[in-house]
């Protein structure tokens, strides 16, 4: 698959750039002026090994954006045994990531556009390895906080940039290889969730054997990287998130050669994206999903396992529940975009979360298969928020800065929730206030999801 898919990227590539053609001169003038692809409107030509490198690059790397996490969700009890942790450090624990990716996420522009996204998505990965490496070797639970939080940097910086390599790489391909790149980290989330518990006890029951065995996978995403290193195509569209004026190239071509033309594009003004009561309620709606999507994968495991599920069945669980959103992830948008409100999807959402945590109140492990399904299904409120973040916003800047605003504020707000969790479970001695807290959140989720859902944009809010 990987291989046709690059295979026939090479074959347009090469088919639009013959010698004496338009595009190839364009592809020359665009270089000469230090436009890219997406300004130029022309695609350089590259060689096949290049874009195989690229596409195995991609998939690598997104089978390594959720292990570090899923991964210490299957063990979280031998982890929290072996060293001496409470639960509310363990909720704390499962509370790193979302403050991460909300910390660590907004410097990846910045670094891609002074090292190329190449670079600093191999640095990525090799923080991901050593984080993995070292963490369950350290001793002590700052030890084992900090290297989580070195991995959990690489994973942030490596998720922004995705997107980026797949629009430089494959301006044409950009659906294909999105749907790719979901599935593999998809695939890797619940893989991770899934056998961890199998290999530990393949290898001597040791949980730092089971955890460190996921920093081979990473290590193997470096090695795409490392001949893309000095590779900066991707430098204009960063360029172009970062600064207010872009260049445009037009080319004409007569007897006496390309010409070249350039002008000043000024952006339109930043719109005042606080003033929206939408984009408010998408933020809140973000951050809210967000935080029933990191406690489900920090505790349901733990969940199961104190019901009497054991330990490798509570990671297959986990799996399900992780696995459900690689079909529900392409099919969810598209019913989105055909609805002049969302509303309907967000309710229907929340009450498959509802009945999973009326079902692992009432019979956690009788009805456990059922419970994940639902929670799974219920935790695809995430492609139906960027999916949402895309219909509000009338131009591609009104929703970079939506997309913006709504990640970095519901990461945020995200980050309470597996730490409370933590300190209820450990106050209380069983899993009653965790799950009610659980089903509190989900009821304003559910509320702000359909005040974000109504057929409207945040131009015109902010206009206002």
């Amino acid at each position: 698959m990987i291989g046709g898919m690059a295979c026939e990227e090479t074959r347009t590539l090469k088919s639009t750039t013959a010698p004496g053609s338009a595009i190839a001169r364009g592809s020359a003038i665009t270089r000469d002026s230090g436009v890219g692809p997406e300004e130029g409107a022309v695609v350089p030509a590259t060689r096949a090994w290049a874009v195989r490198l690229v596409v195995v690059g991609i998939v690598l790397s997104a089978l390594n954006l959720r292990p570090a996490i899923t991964s210490l969700g299957a063990l979280l009890e031998e982890v929290r045994d072996g060293l001496g942790m409470s639960g509310s450090v363990a909720g704390l624990l499962t509370s790193v990531p979302p403050l991460c990716f909300a910390v660590f996420g907004v410097m990846a522009p910045r670094l891609a556009r002074r090292f190329g996204a190449g670079a600093v998505v191999c640095a990525g990965m090799v923080a991901i390895t050593t984080g993995l490496l070292i963490r369950p070797y350290t001793g002590s639970t700052v030890g084992f906080l900090a290297a989580s939080a070195l991995a959990l940097m690489g994973i942030a910086v490596s998720n922004v940039l995705m997107p980026v390599i797949v629009k430089r790489w494959f301006p044409d391909r950009v659906g294909s290889m999105t749907g790719l790149y979901s599935m593999a980290l998809a695939l890797g989330t619940a893989a991770a969730a899934a056998v961890t518990v199998p290999v530990t006890e393949a290898l001597g029951g040791s949980w730092q054997s089971g955890l460190t065995v996921w920093a081979g996978l990473a290590a193997a995403a470096v090695l795409p990287w490392i001949p893309l290193v000095r590779d900066r195509g991707a430098a204009p569209a960063e360029r172009e998130a970062g600064q207010g004026v872009s260049r445009h190239v037009h080319t004409r071509v007569d007897g006496a050669g390309p010409v070249r033309q350039a002008h000043a594009r000024v952006e339109p003004p930043t719109l005042r994206i606080t003033r929206s009561r939408t984009a408010w309620a998408l933020a809140v709606f973000f951050g809210l999903q967000a935080t029933a999507a990191y406690i489900t994968m920090g505790w349901m495991a733990q969940i199961f396992r104190d019901a009497g599920v054991s330990a490798g069945t509570a990671g297959l669980l986990l799996a399900v529940t992780m696995v459900m959103g690689v079909p529900l992830a392409f099919v969810i948008p598209r019913v989105a975009t055909r609805l002049p409100h969302q509303g309907p999807i967000v309710i229907a959402l929340g009450a498959c979360g509802l009945a999973g945590y009326a079902g692992l109140y009432l019979a956690p492990a009788a009805g456990a298969w059922a419970w994940a399904v639902l929670l799974g299904v219920s935790n695809c409120a995430f492609p139906l928020a960027l999916t949402m973040v895309g219909m509000r916003a009338r131009t591609g800047a009104g929703v970079a800065q939506l997309s913006a605003f709504a990640q970095s504020t519901g990461y945020l707000i995200s980050i309470p929730g597996p730490l409370l969790v933590g300190v209820l479970y450990q106050h209380s001695g069983g899993w009653g206030l965790p799950i009610a807290l659980m089903v509190g959140l989900m009821v304003p989720q559910m509320a702000v999801g359909v005040l974000a859902g109504r057929d409207r944009t945040v131009e015109d809010e902010a206009a206002r």
